[in-house]
């Protein structure tokens, strides 16, 4: 069984702060990270970027790699043209009041909930 991104964020939690059209998605899979570069390499195209940036290039690497979406951590705020523009570029931002490490914990025992 598959899992959408609305069903995740409310499983789990999350806001969505960006991108609600968008959450019909479905994710398998996750990457943790804060250097866009790392993203831009290694996370693939579907995943969930687990991240505590917040400026405008996530919504860049996002739609560049074609990722379901973004969870920012650590009740880290987005600036409201961050948000414009991931909505402009139909990238879902979402919301995670926890530490990365926690959050990538929530969504990997998630996940493999899921697939079962």
């Amino acid at each position: 069984m598959k899992t959408n991104l609305r069903q995740l964020m409310q499983e789990l939690g999350f806001t969505c702060l960006a991108g609600e059209a968008y959450l019909v998605r479905h994710t398998e899979g996750a990457y943790l990270t804060d250097l866009l570069s790392d993203a831009m390499g290694k996370a693939e195209a579907g995943m969930l970027w687990i991240t505590s940036q917040v400026h405008r290039n996530i919504v860049a690497v996002a739609s560049l790699k074609e990722l379901s979406g973004i969870v920012v951590v650590n009740e880290r705020q987005v600036e409201p043209e961050v948000l414009a523009h991931a909505e402009e570029e139909g990238v879902v931002i979402l919301s995670s009041g926890k530490p990365a490490f926690e959050t990538a914990g929530m969504v990997y025992n998630y996940l493999r909930e899921v697939e079962r």
